[in-house]
């Protein structure tokens, strides 16, 4: 690479450079330091919900192993950590008592982030809902936002002298239709009615959620992570153009104008009728906080046709791309479209990456080191299209790989690897991959590096 070459594939200074991971997908120790129950340990138990029946009681052991995966990071460069909290360690029945315990838990690693130089990034909810909330309608029932609410304020309280990063909800739109209207995720409800239900009140949470950071850390920054898509159809009949319109609708605008411009899209509303979510006096305006920062989640683009109902599009007609171990398509400049789109759309202060990243049929590490080609093209073509985001005047300040390290993958169990450190799930030893060390180059150098170079 040539100087003019790495100056062109250079970042802004003081671009943020992480790596993302969260709590029932890695911790493990479910029934350890007074952890209740979540909705994911109940889903994951029931027969035929999961991969191999895998669930999460072990994952890879991270709350025991917690300092090896600090140094781990540390070693690779790693500038930021995003986590999320496990609300039943924290809270076992949801309401009612706080557990000591795993507060304690949760102060250690942050205390353990930051002696090490590495920024801890909070999320609060990613999907592991206290069982006896469940028991209570969970995410349907509205009484869901006032604990949540008192959940954040516990956590502000202890962590928020130290965590000036804060994210309130992860992916509303799969913990809401993929868990109570497509049924694939925790609780598995199967109601369009539900889902909704549960999508309205995700945003009420973190409206709520919002309000406590803004009153307990007052200099702290708080957004919400989406996972949002680039829609496109291969057709050009009014009937492929209406699905576009609806899947944007569902996937994006359902969200987006929720937050930023305070009403959900007309034309969708009309579309779910008497599913329409119940929405009273000072719901939106409270959805519609004014945050500091949008996470956005990007994998894979989303490609449509009329007549068919898929929450990730129609894998049939899609381009014959390059596709992960998931199926989904590699298409980087979905990413760059979509990031170029909600600038122009909806005008957020900052945009971070909060997730982007690969699954593939990785092998056994060999003398110590993992190959993983593909993973390493894969984040080389997405960097490159959120450079050229950048370019074009995106506020785009950070980037997180997902996923620090292969971990327990939802329905998909143990049979999927994100990471770019490989995990032996029976003996819990971590590898990092050549796209660990492609990245930590990456960092290093505040540059997208050659996709053929394999760093340290």
């Amino acid at each position: 690479m040539t100087a003019q070459d790495h100056d062109s594939t250079r970042f802004p200074d003081g671009f943020l450079w992480g790596a993302a991971t969260s709590s029932y997908q890695i911790e493990g120790a479910v029934r350890e330091g007074g952890r209740g129950p979540s909705i994911w340990d109940t889903f994951s138990h029931t027969p035929g919900k999961t991969a191999g029946g895998d669930t999460g009681d072990i994952a890879v052991d991270h709350f025991h192993r917690w300092p090896q995966d600090i140094a781990m990071m540390q070693e690779l460069g790693i500038q930021a950590y995003r986590f999320s909290v496990a609300w039943p360690r924290v809270i076992p029945q949801g309401t009612g008592s706080v557990n000591q315990a795993g507060l304690d838990f949760y102060d250690r690693l942050v205390d353990g982030l930051l002696e090490s130089g590495i920024e801890p990034w909070l999320t609060l909810y990613h999907w592991d809902l206290p069982q006896p909330l469940g028991d209570e309608g969970g995410l349907t029932n509205r009484d869901v936002a006032d604990a949540f609410e008192r959940y954040a304020a516990v956590l502000t309280e202890r962590l928020g002298d130290r965590v000036k990063r804060w994210c309130t909800v992860n992916e509303p739109f799969v913990a809401g239709f993929l868990g109570y209207w497509f049924g694939m995720h925790a609780p598995g409800e199967t109601s369009r009615a539900a889902g909704l239900s549960a999508v309205h009140n995700l945003l009420r949470m973190h409206g709520k959620a919002v309000d406590v950071v803004r009153d307990t850390v007052p200099d702290a920054k708080v957004g919400i992570a989406l996972n949002l898509t680039s829609v496109y159809t291969l057709g050009d009949s009014e009937a492929d153009l209406d699905a576009v319109r609806h899947h944007d609708g569902l996937a994006n605008r359902w969200f987006l104008d929720a937050l930023y411009k305070g009403a959900y899209p007309e034309d969708m509303a009309e579309e779910f009728g008497d599913d329409t979510p119940d929405v009273q006096d000072g719901d939106l305006a409270l959805i519609s906080r004014e945050t500091d920062f949008l996470g956005v989640n990007y994998y894979t683009p989303a490609y449509v046709k009329a007549g068919v109902e898929n929450p990730f599009g129609d894998p049939t007609i899609a381009p014959d791309y390059e596709r992960t171990a998931m199926g989904w398509l590699v298409e980087p400049r979905g990413l760059q479209d979509l990031l170029v789109r909600i600038n122009q759309d909806y005008h957020p202060e900052a945009i971070y990456i909060t997730e982007n990243g690969a699954a593939y049929d990785d092998d056994r590490p060999v003398d110590g080191r993992v190959h993983d080609p593909r993973r390493i093209a894969y984040y080389h073509g997405h960097l490159g299209a959120a450079h050229e985001a950048i370019e074009e005047g995106v506020p785009l300040k950070g980037y997180f790989a997902w996923s620090l390290m292969d971990n327990f993958e939802w329905a998909e169990g143990y049979s999927k690897r994100f990471g770019i450190v490989h995990v032996d799930f029976s003996t819990q030893e971590r590898t990092p991959k050549d796209s660990a060390r492609w990245y930590a180059n990456v960092i290093e150098e505040n540059a997208i590096q050659p996709a053929e170079s394999v760093g340290r």
